[in-house]
């Protein structure tokens, strides 16, 4: 095979280097666990004096269970709000005022779940009065409330691409900085970790609500996602998605979270990657001072429900006005199963590119667009094509030529070079993610967290090279079978249609 050559990715050789006479990489990666369970990684590049970071805590919506859908997302929200000594003028102050909110709370969550009861005396205007006295004291609490202290501090001490993220694995909370201010980070995110304060609490839950009608209710790729995995998941906890049920988010309690956080963020559940311009050994001091004071958590609850395997095809078809789109789903083995990689070969066979299969017989042709992707979870999951039609043509049409482009892999083999393409694509990739401090850090809390080694980031690489067309017959006769998919179609509502038909 071709060695790479390193003169196409400036800075690459203080961070990873060519096994001789190969295009093996290994990655100069210096760890340590610290004395409370705390992973943490580190890759030196001594290109700029800066750094990049990511703490990583293992635990996303599939850590989830009905009444608390969302929470992981929702705690990422509150991990801004600060401390004891961030984020307040006088925390002690804040204390009788949070805790009458609570109270407030309670009342508001029973008033509510009278009104649900036609059997019960619900008023609602008696709960309309305790959200505004809710909203009445948080405005007194904020007199002492220092808005975005945390985001400040980080800006004015050089800090760029702060930002977090919750998804289905994970929660994960990103900043880079100039090297020379790498205790401040260590300070910062100790201190949140550490001695989180849930303030605004009840006026974030209402912003968290608003996110779910703009980027779930309101759009129409967002309901077709939650109703396939509400369709194509019957019991594990892929059914919903990170930002939760809306019934959830309006019911959520400031104890629920507080648990939620006890439960999964703390030490023995977080990995921090640093990568950048810093010697590891400092860092590893730095981490023990800050975070090694943190006492280490309770070992979170593993998930062990599961979806049995599907016994015919599902579909559904969601009503909305737009036009009409869909989605094909086949259930999938979870990350680090060996039929992980040929999936992902042909995933990329199918839809990668304008020489893909889709591309050249349903884009060229003007039928429409098909795309096709593996999940990469911690436990079984979907491969997913999305249907978008192109001109008159409907989404039944371009689900049939996909079906039909996806029926010709089963039984004839794929051709050398669309292999070879793919490989050549996705080692590219690989290589230009670590050519980034961020992409570097991103990758090896991501396989730590999900593989439990950040190794098998490598491990991945060799598998996908080695995928053979055999391996694709394969995979593709036995997960993409009628029996083992879901289809959700979006549809107009019945006005729009009537309207539609009478127009013809």
């Amino acid at each position: 095979m071709k060695r790479i050559s390193l003169f196409l990715i400036l800075g690459l050789l203080a961070l990873f280097q060519l096994a001789p006479a190969s295009d093996e990489i290994t990655l100069d990666v210096k760890e340590k666990d610290l004395s409370n369970g705390m992973k943490i990684l580190v890759v030196e590049n001594h290109i700029a004096p800066v750094v990049s970071t990511i703490v990583r805590f293992k635990v996303g919506a599939a850590d989830e269970h009905t009444r608390i859908t969302g929470m992981s997302h929702f705690l990422e929200h509150m991990m801004f709000k600060g401390s004891k000594i961030i984020g307040t003028t006088n925390y002690e102050a804040e204390v009788p005022l949070m805790a009458k909110m609570d109270s407030l709370a309670e009342l508001l969550q029973a008033e509510r779940g009278k009104l649900r009861n036609p059997l019960l005396d619900g008023s609602q205007e008696r709960a309309d009065e305790i959200r505004q006295q809710i909203a009445d004291v948080q405005e007194e609490q904020g007199q002492y409330i220092v808005k975005d202290e945390l985001w400040e501090t980080y800006l004015k001490n050089g800090g760029s691409r702060l930002n977090a993220s919750t998804g289905t694995e994970g929660t994960q909370y990103y900043v880079s900085l100039p090297s020379n201010r790498l205790e401040l980070w260590a300070f910062l995110e100790s201190d949140r970790m550490g001695d989180l304060q849930l303030r605004e609490f009840y006026s974030e839950r209402d912003v968290i609500r608003e996110e779910r009608r703009q980027t779930t209710e309101n759009r129409p790729w967002g309901v077709m996602y939650e109703a396939m995995g509400a369709t194509a998941h019957w019991t594990s906890p892929y059914r919903w998605d990170a930002i939760g049920w809306g019934s959830d988010i309006e019911n959520y309690r400031r104890d629920h979270m507080a648990e939620h956080f006890r439960r999964y963020y703390h030490p023995s559940n977080a990995i921090a990657c640093v990568v950048g311009d810093v010697d590891p050994e400092e860092i590893f001091a730095l981490c023990e001072k800050y975070f090694g004071a943190i006492p280490a958590g309770p070992t979170p609850p593993p998930v062990f429900t599961d979806d049995s395997p599907q016994k015919g095809e599902r579909r559904v078809e969601v009503e909305f006005d737009a036009n009409p789109i869909a989605m094909i789903a086949w259930h999938m083995p979870q990350a680090g199963h060996p039929d992980v990689a040929p999936l992902d070969v042909l995933s990329d066979i199918l839809s990668r590119g304008r020489t893909s299969r889709f591309h050249k017989n349903l884009v060229e042709t003007k039928l429409g667009r098909a795309s096709g992707y593996i999940s990469y979870s911690r436990f079984p999951d979907l491969f997913t094509c999305r249907i978008t039609p192109m001109g008159d043509h409907s989404a039944e049409e371009v689900m049939e030529a996909a079906l039909a482009e996806i029926e010709k892999v089963k039984t004839e083999p794929v051709e050398q070079w669309e292999i070879d393409k793919v490989r050549n694509q996705s080692d590219a990739d690989f290589v230009r993610s670590l050519n980034s401090n961020n992409g570097i850090a991103y990758r090896l809390a991501n396989y730590q967290a999900i593989n439990g080694d950040w190794h098998y980031l490598l491990d991945y690489r060799t598998e996908y090279k080695n995928v053979t067309a055999e391996d694709i017959m394969r995979v593709a006769s036995k997960y993409f079978t009628k029996s083992n998919r879901t289809v959700v179609t979006l549809v107009p509502p019945p006005s729009k249609t009537e309207e539609l038909e009478a127009s013809l």
